[in-house]
């Protein structure tokens, strides 16, 4: 699923000309922490509520400083490369941007989480490994076999080209929550294990946001 599939156009975007408590304000009445501020439809960076909180209520947008350094994603990006993003920058909503920066709309976090819950099949029980190669060294065969060999299957695969890396990741959903013989061969036969997540508490900087999405899914 591309980012485009994903967007919101109920969430407002603040313009430079806005003041502080106005933004303040709609960030309350769209309960969101983040927005974007956009002039002639053209993407200028976001602002946090924090920032604002710091700021002075009279004050204009476009006197604080505004910098839209990755905090953004393109139309056609695959929804996990709005996840990163998110993750990364600690956003409530990402914005979607189309030729030029012109702005299409935003993915909200929560979006986002329903989207890999569904993507990764949450809802059923297993184990869930993210590697990292070069395409080259992708071969489903061998994956499969080790897999198979610590007495479990896999349930679903799903593999994405990071466009600025080049390195594939390759998400693998396993039938069985105990992972770590998994893991374990995995890295002797020099797999490079991103993520994973199963019975154990492993510590990865992806585990928090595991855990937000599971309480989300229980509401």
């Amino acid at each position: 699923m591309l980012t485009k599939d994903l967007i919101s156009n109920s969430i407002p975007y603040l313009r430079p000309e806005d003041k502080v408590f106005h933004a303040l304000q709609l960030m309350n009445d769209y309960h969101v922490a983040h927005l974007p501020i956009v002039a002639e439809e053209k993407y200028l960076g976001i602002i946090s509520e924090e920032q604002l909180l710091h700021s002075d209520e009279e004050e204009i947008l476009k006197q604080l400083p505004i910098s839209d350094g990755g905090s953004a994603v393109q139309a056609n990006d695959h929804f996990l490369k709005a996840i990163q993003v998110a993750v990364q920058n600690k956003l409530s909503v990402v914005p979607v941007l189309g030729e030029e920066k012109h702005i299409l709309g935003l993915v909200t976090y929560n979006d986002l989480l329903k989207n890999a819950s569904d993507f990764m099949s949450l809802d059923q029980p297993g184990g869930l490994i993210v590697l990292e190669m070069e395409p080259k060294a992708y071969a489903f065969t061998e994956i499969n076999r080790i897999v198979e060999s610590n007495d479990a299957m896999i349930t679903q695969l799903n593999s994405f080209a990071d466009p600025e890396t080049g390195l594939l990741q390759v998400t693998i959903r396993v039938s069985k929550m105990e992972v770590s013989d998994i893991i374990a061969t995995l890295q002797r036969y020099e797999y490079v294990v991103k993520y994973y997540f199963g019975e154990e508490l492993y510590q990865n900087e992806l585990r928090r946001n595991f855990d937000n999405l599971m309480s989300y899914l229980k509401l």
